[in-house]
């Protein structure tokens, strides 16, 4: 079984963090995962960095161009977690854009996400009709599961089909617009949390967009399954470096 699936059977709710690979410094990737799964992260977002980052807020934004000053390529990254396994057992989810995938090779890209122990993969400008008619097949030929967005404007019917070829969990977008952290969610964000949950959705939901402190991180997971921070630790690293990640983890939960 996919380590995302056992992750989402154990009864707790399940923290998710993002970095972005090479950031703050290019060596810095392996550390920052293994400090996360040492302080109880749940499940790990690994930014694959990209010049033209659609989703992405002002602060990953930032990480995003620095980690590509400081050299971070797709083939550096798997260079670079190659022996993950080694020391890192929860589940690890690349987050990156289609074009350095393409650049790469979609079934290359999967096939050595697969051989370093990658366990998925969220594309936000993945169509979902292309995914499901072009690239399906190889993501499940290499047991990677793809991980869709919705948002508060997406429709019943455009979440129901995206439930249905998906095998894993749906990432919430809190919000729509992009990436970035807030202190609480309103009554709109609490009203489509709640919409969602009454849809009886056979992948279970985790929260992005938004969660940066204990506040959100409950609001978000009252009906959800997890949240998942990104911004905020973004910002966490940006201020104090990599030797604090158990301070910043430890104010979550």
């Amino acid at each position: 079984m996919n380590r995302i699936n056992q992750k989402l059977q154990e009864d707790k709710k399940l923290l998710s963090i993002y970095f972005t690979a090479g950031y703050p410094s290019l060596d810095d990737t392996v550390g920052v995962i293994q400090e996360l799964e040492k302080n109880g992260v749940d499940m790990i977002e690994i930014g694959l960095p990209f010049s033209d980052p659609l989703a992405d807020g002002p602060t990953i934004q930032a990480s995003s161009t620095k980690a590509l000053e400081n050299g971070m390529t797709s083939e550096i990254l798997f260079t670079q977690i190659e022996n993950i396994r080694e020391t890192v057992s929860i589940p690890l989810i690349i987050m990156g854009y289609l074009n350095p995938m393409m650049q790469y090779g979609i079934e290359a890209f999967c096939a050595k996400c697969k051989e370093v122990g990658i366990d998925g993969l969220i594309i936000p400008d993945m169509p979902v009709d292309v995914y499901h008619d072009e690239y399906q097949a190889i993501f499940e030929k290499y047991g990677l599961i793809n991980v869709f967005l919705i948002t508060p404007q997406t429709s019943e019917e455009r979440i129901k089909f995206i439930d249905s070829i998906s095998n894993g969990f749906i990432y919430m977008v809190s919000s729509a617009g992009t990436t970035g952290a807030k202190n609480s969610f309103g009554n709109a964000q609490a009203d489509y949390f709640d919409r969602i949950s009454t849809m009886n959705l056979k992948n279970p939901q985790i929260v992005g967009f938004g969660i940066s402190n204990r506040e959100t991180f409950n609001q978000a997971t009252d009906k959800a399954k997890g949240a998942i921070i990104g911004s905020a630790f973004i910002k966490h690293l940006t201020k104090n470096g990599t030797k604090t990640i158990a301070d910043f983890v430890s104010n979550i939960r």
